[in-house]
Order: structure tokens, then C-alpha cells, then sequence
């Protein structure tokens, strides 16, 4: 049960950690763009937690699942004020509107009740209409503006401030801003381990000793520099490795450096049979370093490598090569993740940074519904000149998102049959 909870609780650490970035990506380039965003959040269903910062409202909701940024303009605006609805206005001291209340008015005995001949929220800005009854008036609308509904706050969104109304340039760079953020996060993380934890180098030197190895009962010591092995001059770790392999079970002789002396250290390799091959071990892992830029460079391998893994694995499920039942979805990687936990914090990172990676790639697949399927509408506009009917736009992502879903329960399903039952 603990280590059920444990699972639980590294899964939304880790999990919640890379939608906050990819979402972040989206919101900061939505905001740089001059869009109104309504709503940043974590999560899918109930609200947990929210507050609210400038015009945007943070919030954490019930189903770690995934998160959204509500940008104003990506859907049609839900509030339309039409000819004969009464409202109540709320006025600044030079008169323009600052609040449209649309229900409860007696709340605010202060607003300009107004019966509505015509409104323009979105280019004019402006609310005409009758007064008393009888006067005709029009009112200009200040930006900030707010409908009022159900005693809640809205704010209008002119046009241009509307996603729709951008470049395109704007709105691509804010759908792609959000799977870039996950590629830069996985660096940032592979970087940090490798100023924390030192990262591999291909050196002949002796790195961290096993408790129980040949090497470790033989006297080798970490830190040691390998000159040669049965007088075969060692110029790298990699030559250590392949020649240590080649001799299981028999002894070699090590010609090392140690605080400036030359030592020899006969060492016998234990023979391991791995994947029907019998090979030499002798309990030393690779040497480690530390310096800012080796870090930079090995974070850049790392990320290179693993999208290059995840892009040919997606590659090998396109083609066969790679079984749906082998797909993981949140259970599985909640149990994959509490596992990794085990093992210590720097494992933990890592997995978490191979999981950004590969929420980036899968977010930028041109499927409906994904960042990468609203890159695919733009680059049809881009070539059509024009863009396509938001209408039948919604309808592809909305079927998307279905099927989506109904993978989504099938690979959990998958998960359950493998862990639980």
C-alpha cells in the first residue's frame, strides 16, 4: 500500500512537473503574442485549487491527466449581448463602460440599466442602446472591460486580442512553444544532473567500484589510470570495456597509475552469460566528471539520443515492428515511475526527463487534437492563403480527442491486466 502510494505520489510530482513546462511554453508565447489568456491549467475536471494573477486564472484541477491554456478567440467568444437583452453598465469616472452585469443586477444599484439595440465587443467597442426606457444612448467599452454572469467576473476579449486574430506566425510559434518547452526542459534537467552527478567520459581511468567485484577484491582502486592490460596500451574506457569482455574468467594484468607510481594488479574477470553470450565483468563503472560545459554537451547527447530512441520507436508502431499492447499509458507509467523513484533522485530525473522528451514528440504528431494536428491546419493555410473553417476545424480535433480517449483506455486497461491482475 505504501509503495502503491509512493507510485502515486512520484507520478503527479513528475508527471504534473512536465505539463506545468509544456503548458508554460504555450501560455508565455501566447502572452509575448498580446492574447488574452483566461486560464492556465493542470489537470483535467474539478477545480482543486485556483487563483487568480493579472488576467490570467492559475488552477489545479482533480485528474492529473494532462493541462490547458484557455486562450481567448481559440473558440467562438460564449457571451453575445443581442438586441432587446437588458443589462446593467457600470461606468468609470469618464463614463465608458467597465462592467456589462448581465444577471442579478439588482446587486449593483449603481449600473446603468440599458436595454440593448447594438453592440460591438470586439472592433467598435461600443454598447448602444435605450435608457429608461425611451433615451437612446451609446456607450464606449475601456479596455479592460468585464461581463458580469452569476456574480463571476469575464473579460471581453477584443479582437485583437484574440488568438484567432494573430499572424500566423504568432499562433504557430504559441501551439509549438509548448513541445519545445518539454525539449529544453529534458536539457535543463540532463545538464543539471551532469553538474550534480558528474557525467560518463571515455577515459582509461577506473570509476566508481561495485562492492563485490573482481576488480574492487583484486586492490584496483577508483581513480586509478590504466596504462595497459596484458601490455596493451589502454587509450580509453571503451578499450578497457571490450578488452575486460573478450577475457572472461581469465587473469589480466593491469598496469596502472596511482598518485604518481606505476603499479601492476592482476585481475580475473567473473564470466556472465548475457543474451547467450559469455562475457568478463569485473565491477567498475565508467569514470564521471564534472564542468559546466562537458555538462552542456552531455545534456545536449542526451536529449539528442533519446528523441532519436522515441522517434524510431514510434517509427517501429507505425510499421508493425512495435505492438499496441506494448504502448504504456498512465498506469503503466505511474508503476514505471514509483520503480525509478526507488532507485534515487538522479534515476528519477532522468526518467522525468526521457518523459519530456517524449510528451514533446507525441504532442508534435499531426493527429487531431494535438499541438501537431493544429500545425497541420496551419500549414494548409499556409498554403491555402486562407484559413480553414474554425468550424469543421473543431469537428476533426473534437473526433480526435475521442479516439484519443478511447485509446487512452485501452493502453490503461493493457496496464491493469499487466500489473494488477
Amino acid at each position: 500500500m505504501v509503495e502503491t502510494l509512493e507510485s502515486i505520489i512520484s507520478f503527479i510530482v513528475v508527471f504534473g512537473a512536465l505539463v506545468f513546462f509544456h503548458e508554460l511554453g504555450h501560455l508565455l508565447l501566447a502572452k509575448r503574442a498580446g492574447i488574452l489568456c483566461r486560464e492556465f491549467a493542470i489537470g483535467f475536471g474539478p477545480k482543486v485549487f485556483s487563483f487568480k494573477k493579472n488576467e490570467t486564472v492559475y488552477t489545479i484541477r482533480l485528474l492529473p491527466l494532462g493541462g490547458f491554456v484557455r486562450m481567448a478567440g481559440e473558440d467562438p467568444e460564449t457571451i453575445e449581448l443581442k438586441r432587446g437583452q437588458v443589462v446593467g453598465l457600470l461606468l468609470d469616472g469618464s463614463g465608458q463602460v467597465e462592467k456589462i452585469v448581465l444577471n442579478h443586477k439588482d446587486d449593483y444599484p449603481n449600473a446603468r440599466v440599458v436595454e440593448i439595440e447594438d453592440a460591438d465587443l470586439e472592433h467598435g467597442m461600443y454598447v448602444t442602446g435605450y435608457t429608461d426606457g425611451e433615451r437612446f444612448e451609446r456607450f464606449a467599452v475601456k479596455e479592460p472591460s468585464f461581463f458580469v454572469v452569476d456574480r463571476q467576473e469575464i473579460q471581453i476579449a477584443p479582437y485583437h486580442r484574440q488568438f484567432v486574430a494573430k499572424t500566423l506566425g504568432q499562433r504557430t510559434m504559441t501551439i509549438l512553444a509548448g513541445p519545445l518547452a518539454n525539449f529544453l526542459l529534458a536539457l535543463v534537467i540532463f545538464i543539471i544532473i551532469g553538474l550534480l552527478q558528474g557525467y560518463p567520459v571515455d577515459k582509461p581511468i577506473i570509476g566508481e567500484l561495485t562492492p563485490e567485484g573482481a576488480a574492487r577484491a583484486a586492490g584496483l582502486k577508483q581513480g586509478d589510470e590504466v596504462i595497459a592490460i596484458n601490455g596493451e596500451r589502454m587509450e580509453t574506457w571503451t578499450e578497457i570495456v571490450n578488452t575486460i569482455r573478450a577475457h572472461p574468467g581469465e587473469p589480466l594484468q593491469f598496469q596502472i597509475e596511482r598518485n604518481g607510481k606505476e603499479l601492476s594488479v592482476t585481475v580475473t574477470p567473473e564470466a556472465k552469460t548475457v543474451q547467450g553470450e559469455t562475457i568478463g565483468l569485473i565491477g567498475v563503472y565508467q569514470p564521471m566528471e564534472k564542468s559546466v560545459f562537458g555538462s552542456i554537451k552531455q545534456g545536449l547527447v542526451e536529449t539528442y539520443y533519446w528523441t532519436r530512441e522515441i522517434v524510431t520507436g514510434l517509427g517501429q508502431l507505425i510499421t508493425g515492428q512495435f505492438q499496441l499492447d506494448m504502448l504504456s499509458g498512465p498506469v503503466g507509467i505511474a508503476v514505471s515511475t514509483g520503480k525509478v523513484a526507488e532507485s534515487g533522485i538522479y534515476y528519477l530525473m532522468k526518467w522525468g526527463a526521457i518523459l519530456s522528451i517524449n510528451l514533446g514528440i507525441v504532442n508534435l504528431l499531426p493527429l487531431p487534437a494535438l499541438d501537431g494536428g493544429r500545425l497541420l491546419f496551419f500549414a494548409i493555410e499556409a498554403v491555402r492563403g486562407k484559413p480553414v473553417d474554425r468550424q469543421k476545424e473543431g469537428m476533426v480535433h473534437f473526433i480526435g480527442f475521442a479516439l484519443l480517449m478511447l485509446l487512452m483506455l485501452v493502453v490503461t486497461w493493457n496496464d491493469i491486466q499487466k500489473f494488477f491482475l
